[in-house]
């Protein structure tokens, strides 16, 4: 039986979702981190520079594009729950931060994406070779700032969630146009390209923290839940989003052919009719029917029953926090569960 305060805290997810408009904000979170989010910052212009004039006008253009630093945020919230007063975590923030950038440059070439937080990509504005390329270089100067900490398990957690990052970036490709890939596959896959990252960036606070084995393993389930929560949530978004808040088209997932959960339940709990205009949609990537989709996704209570999966995964996130101390620290990672279940952008 979970403490009461988990229980209240799972109650408040659901009672939030019947209710839009008090979705959690983001803001408060963002103010306790401002001091060491500004520190990351630092790190992350510091070490993105090369005296290659290309590295640094790509990376600085991915870098200024937005985005909520979720990873390198998660990264310095679990090393301060768990009471950790050193500077190692601002450099595997920027770490966990180049990471994902390298895979987004990465994503957005293999995509084909011209949109991402309401700008043109990298790719879009400087090529495809000069995206894969400054991708490759954020990655070996991610690993160049890990050794530094000079930590075996770091590195280890490090090398590992890239490796496995980069196994999903390859099965969501075998995925892409295939309209038989089921509810077990479409998670393995975010559990590996978004998920993983989450995960690794809670553990790698509770390592620097010396908070032991469990509060490693802790850590990593509610990366874990979260980065799924997250991913879920983008999934609905790609159909019911508002574009200028998201950054990106909608109907982006659907032109690539990706089978995402909305998609999968839609032909699964759809008329036989309904099932065959989702799966021409995707073998075809055929954008001129997302109109028909989307009936089709909003008939059958696809975006309600993937929006419902989010907040399950957050309820669990919330619950693998049982034991951390009872901190700000641990608060703000609560509001970020419940944050990631509700936002709309």
């Amino acid at each position: 039986m979970l403490p009461k305060f988990y229980l209240i805290r799972i109650v408040s997810i659901r009672k939030i979702a019947a209710f839009p408009g008090n979705a959690v904000s983001f803001e408060s979170i963002k103010q306790l981190l401002a001091p060491d989010m500004s520190i990351v910052d630092g790190v992350i212009r510091t070490r993105l520079y090369s005296e290659v004039a290309l590295v640094n006008q790509v990376g600085e253009y991915i870098i200024n594009s937005g985005g909520k630093r979720l990873r390198p945020a998660l990264v310095v919230l679990s090393a301060r729950a768990y009471g950790y007063s050193g500077e190692y975590h601002y450099n595997l923030a920027a770490v966990v931060e180049f990471i994902h950038t390298a895979t987004l440059l990465h994503d957005d070439v293999v995509d084909e994406s011209e949109l991402r937080r309401g700008r043109s990509t990298a790719s879009a504005m400087f090529g495809n070779a000069a995206s894969v390329l400054v991708g490759d270089f954020l990655y070996s100067r991610a690993f160049q700032m890990m050794v530094a900490v000079n930590d075996m398990r770091v590195m280890r957690t490090l090398a590992d969630a890239t490796n496995i990052i980069a196994e999903g970036e390859v099965l969501q490709l075998l995925n892409c146009h295939d309209a038989n890939v089921d509810v077990a596959n479409y998670l393995h896959v975010i559990h590996c390209k978004t998920a993983k990252l989450f995960e690794a960036a809670m553990r790698l606070g509770a390592i620097l923290a010396g908070a032991g084995e469990a509060a490693e393993v802790a850590a990593a389930k509610y990366g874990m839940h979260l980065g799924t929560a997250f991913q879920l949530v983008d999934d609905v978004l790609d159909y019911s989003g508002d574009e200028q808040e998201t950054g990106k088209n909608l109907g982006d997932d659907l032109a690539e052919g990706k089978p995402t959960l909305p998609l999968i339940f839609a032909m699964q709990h759809g008329s036989a009719e309904q099932a065959g205009v989702i799966r021409h949609a995707i073998e075809e990537g055929d954008i001129a029917c997302f109109a028909e989709v989307l009936q089709v996704v909003r008939e059958t209570g696809a975006l309600d029953y993937t929006r419902e999966q989010a907040r399950r995964e957050a309820e669990a996130a919330c619950s693998a926090l049982v034991d951390m101390p009872d901190t700000n620290y641990r608060e703000s990672l609560l509001q970020l569960a419940e944050f990631a279940a509700l936002r709309q952008f």
